[in-house]
């Protein structure tokens, strides 16, 4: 396993899709089986989410709303059953979602995706065990840049009745946020509009409306510049918002998620769980208390 992963990631990050089963299937070929219900959360785009249970769970359980990376085009919900299963093993309620790709379905209709998938989780986390006051979303890369466009621009929840302080906080992994000209032609198509590049970009929309925020990044990560996280939270920390900046040194792009399969990858686990755990209400207090110090 040790010799395989790299070889895979190597091919992985060549953006190969058809090396995406082989390699996710390596990194999951272990991971203990739990229970998971999947659920349609829109019908009318056929769009679909898996629910890991909060296990050993004392009351309603915090909730993770999880949306994967594959710069908007590639990945599929059952590759990331390794951040629903070590989740759920403490006690968070996992939700990961599907969302439409590009180049089919260009921006915004991801967006318009995250934003009824977070609606079904708001309606449907007490049913499932979860708190629904304790919802976090939270994705890795392309998931992440989605995770935090949803709370900085609040049109895609006004859509469906919310807003983002109605979720608990965000937390951002290896994220794009502030990736102005894009210059990657597969970028661009993601992206075709350039009238609508300005909106593309979490760090436009931040004003202090916005939930908590953690965001974790690799120091080694070429795939998505450490800048973007860096931005961010200087952003966040303008507006008022509570915001926690964590670099991993040595630790690349996909290494960040795998942290979920393994601490020997990243710190990933450890500190999204000290975050949900009591991380988040530090950074809310430390943010309270700036303007005396």
């Amino acid at each position: 396993m040790r010799r395989l992963l790299p070889c895979l990631l190597a091919l992985a990050l060549s953006a190969c899709a058809s090396v995406q089963p082989l390699y996710f299937g390596a990194l999951n070929h272990d991971v203990p089986v739990v229970p998971v219900q999947t659920f349609v959360y829109d019908a009318a785009h056929a769009q679909s989410l898996d629910a890991y249970p909060a296990r050993n769970a004392r009351g309603p359980a915090p909730v993770v709303l999880f949306f994967y990376g594959g710069t908007w085009r590639d990945g599929r919900r059952e590759y990331y059953r390794f951040v629903g299963e070590s989740l759920s093993r403490h006690g968070v309620l996992v939700l990961v979602a599907d969302y439409r790709k590009a180049p089919a379905n260009v921006f915004p209709a991801f967006m318009e995706d995250a934003a009824s998938a977070a609606a079904w989780a708001k309606a449907h986390a007490a049913q499932l065990g979860g708190d629904p006051a304790r919802i976090h979303l939270m994705g890795h890369s392309a998931g992440a840049h989605m995770v935090a466009l949803l709370a900085a621009d609040p049109r895609y929840l006004a859509r469906v009745g919310l807003r983002p302080r109605d979720f608990a906080s965000v937390i951002g992994l290896s994220g794009p946020y502030d990736f102005l000209p894009i210059t990657e032609v597969k970028v661009k198509r993601v992206f075709p509009d350039a009238a609508l590049w300005p909106d593309t970009q979490p760090v436009n929309f931040v004003d202090g409306d916005e939930p908590p925020f953690l965001l974790l990044h690799g120091a080694s990560d070429r795939r998505v510049w450490t800048r973007n996280s860096v931005r961010m939270a200087d952003r966040l920390r303008a507006a008022g918002v509570p915001v926690t900046l964590e670099i991993a040194p040595k630790t690349g792009h996909i290494a960040m998620v795998n942290g979920f399969r393994s601490p020997r990858f990243s710190p990933a686990l450890a500190d999204t769980l000290a975050w949900i755990n009591g991380g988040e209400k530090d950074a809310i207090a430390a943010a309270q208390r700036k303007p005396a110090d």
